[in-house]
């Protein structure tokens, strides 16, 4: 498996900036990095390509609604030429407490939406006249305006990456992308997810070869059992604001991906509680279970073991988030883990 980790830049970028570079040279091979409603992605990366020289950069997520595909296209033609061609473009939907809350954008039709970005970003990545006429969008606009293309360099091989969740755009995702940037994965329901890619990859006359696999999760090092009861009560209340907090009332992606893998009546009650007001309510009811099947956190035994779980439910890339009180601490774990990876076959 190959290895990366995700970074954002909204609060202390020194220490960001320093794990990063301190992460290259222990050998990691790629760092997305996130937007959220944080930092903005582009300008983070583009530092990040000026002071790293080999590890691979990708933007984990763009945000759909927030640039239009020909701003996303530039920023990642620009981005590949000054990383000297270690870019990767990753692009999501996000939600509508987002898209809609913060950047006022309708959060309308995001599967329409999210296949003619992409086949407009290609038409710009080759070069070409920019000329579409979809359902979301219509490029030029009616008038005396013409096709262009950018001034910028052709390049078509920038590998496009889609996160997403939700059945149709897990499809959508097999038939258009060259990888998928997953999150709330358990190995053991990973068909929950590989039905919907696997569904698109035929429909493209693919195979789950032509696809990037690439799951991320938190790594943490317990030295014992009582250590390790500690660090999952501690991530109760995080998985609680995932399922209960993350997207609107309506609208929550992540809880509908755990509902899926096996714990849709917990979710269910999970984000009724957290909805109410009543946060710790909320974190005391996700179980053990639950926080151990989407993490990579216990003694190293059983971290080496779940990798190799994770390898053979079809992960090619693992995204690790490493636990830390301080940047020492974060590179230590994420060395010890590192190491771990190469023992997996």
């Amino acid at each position: 498996m190959r290895t990366a980790t995700t970074v954002e830049a909204s609060s202390g970028w020194p220490g960001t900036r320093d794990f990063v570079l301190e992460a290259e040279k222990l050998g990691l091979d790629e760092c997305w990095v996130a937007e959220a409603w944080g930092s903005d992605a582009p300008s983070v990366l583009g530092y990040l390509a000026a002071r790293t020289d080999r590890i691979r950069l990708g933007s984990g997520i763009m945000q759909l609604g927030v640039r239009t595909p020909v701003a996303l296209a530039q920023a990642a033609l620009t981005l590949a030429e000054m990383s000297g061609g270690r870019f990767a473009l990753g692009l999501g939907p996000s939600g509508p407490q987002v898209i809609e809350g913060l950047h006022g954008v309708p959060f309308a039709r995001p599967l329409t939406r999210m296949r003619e970005t992409v086949q407009i970003i290609r038409s710009a990545f080759a070069g070409e006249k920019i000329s579409f006429a979809g359902k979301a969008f219509q490029i030029p606009l009616p008038g005396e305006s013409r096709p262009m293309r950018l001034s910028a360099k052709p390049n078509e091989n920038i590998p496009i990456y889609l996160a997403t969740l939700s059945p149709r755009m897990l499809e959508l995702t097999g038939e258009l992308a060259d990888g998928w940037l997953g999150t709330s994965f358990v190995p053991e329901g990973a068909d929950a997810y590989f039905r919907h890619l696997d569904a698109g990859l035929a429909k493209a006359g693919r195979s789950r070869s032509d696809l990037v696999v690439c799951q991320g999760a938190e790594v943490a090092f317990a030295s014992d059992e009582d250590e390790l009861r500690t660090m999952v009560a501690g991530r109760k209340k995080e998985l609680a604001f995932s399922l209960g907090g993350m997207g609107s009332a309506s609208t929550n992606f992540y809880h509908d991906a755990y509902s899926r893998q096996g714990w849709a009546e917990v979710a269910a009650e999970v984000r009724e509680r957290w909805q109410s007001g009543d946060r710790d309510g909320a974190a005391g009811l996700v179980t053990d279970e639950m926080v151990l099947a989407t993490t990579l956190i216990g003694t190293e035994d059983m971290v080496r073991a779940r990798l190799k779980v994770w390898r053979a439910a079809g992960v090619d890339t693992v995204r690790l988030y490493p636990a830390g009180d301080t940047l020492e601490n974060r590179l230590a774990t994420l060395g010890r883990a590192l190491e771990l990876v190469t023992e997996v076959p």
